[in-house]
């Protein structure tokens, strides 16, 4: 196996050193920072592949942290944290997390879980490099979605968002779909996160001039179609 980047990023010391072993031992380039500042050093010089992230740190909040590097890495990021409350969640969600695991967890699961995100990289990575619709252009690589030649200047979410819907076009897409395919959980009664990220990304898109929209479908999900 060609060795993946892995940055874990814990205060607990011990806890870093044993995931790193772990990692290590199935072949993962794995890098350790205990503090949000040695992470973006790291980051700085590193391409990572996934980010395993505390949100309570030394120096600052790892949710916080996540939409700080947004535009900077496209690397997945796995949130670790004791915090079980579902508004954390959410909010790690909501970031730009792509999945959360609570503490205490089985050394196995951490590993299925990063095993599973770097399929889900390499499975992107086989795609088409593009997808055009109209003067939309879908840059699977960069994430990055540009309008004839304006970037639209998408969060991670928002492009997945995009993608999701583009790969349906003219097809009505539920709200638990996308919540579960994008957001990794159920949909529950709360789409409030889902609307606010739709709402965003079509402004984005009527702001550029896109030729392509995201249309409500009233009580069912949303469809992107032509205007």
């Amino acid at each position: 196996m060609e060795n993946k980047a892995v940055l874990l990023v814990d205060g607990n010391e011990k806890l870093n050193e044993g995931n790193r072993r772990a990692l290590a031992r199935t072949g993962y380039d794995a890098l350790t920072a205990r503090t949000l500042d040695e992470a973006r050093k790291l980051l700085a010089k590193h391409a990572v592949e996934v980010i395993l992230l505390e949100v309570m740190l030394p120096d600052g909040d790892g949710i916080d942290f996540c939409g700080e590097i947004q535009e900077k890495t496209d690397a997945h990021i796995l949130f670790l944290t004791s915090r079980t409350e579902p508004e954390d969640r959410v909010r790690g969600l909501n970031a730009g997390g792509d999945d959360y695991i609570t503490k205490p967890y089985d050394i196995g699961e951490m590993m299925a879980r990063v095993a599973a995100a770097m399929r889900r990289r390499g499975r992107s990575e086989t795609l088409s490099k593009t997808l055009k619709f109209g003067n939309l252009t879908l840059d699977i690589a960069a994430g990055a979605a540009f309008a004839d030649e304006e970037n639209l200047l998408l969060s991670a979410k928002e492009f997945s968002l995009l993608f999701l819907l583009a790969q349906n076009a003219d097809k009505e897409v539920s709200k638990s779909f996308i919540y579960e395919k994008i957001w990794k959980m159920p949909l529950l009664d709360d789409s409030r996160s889902l609307r606010s990220h739709v709402c965003n990304l079509r402004e984005k898109m009527v702001n550029a001039g896109c030729d392509y929209t995201i249309n409500a479908v009233y009580g069912k999900g949303y469809c992107f179609e032509k205007y």
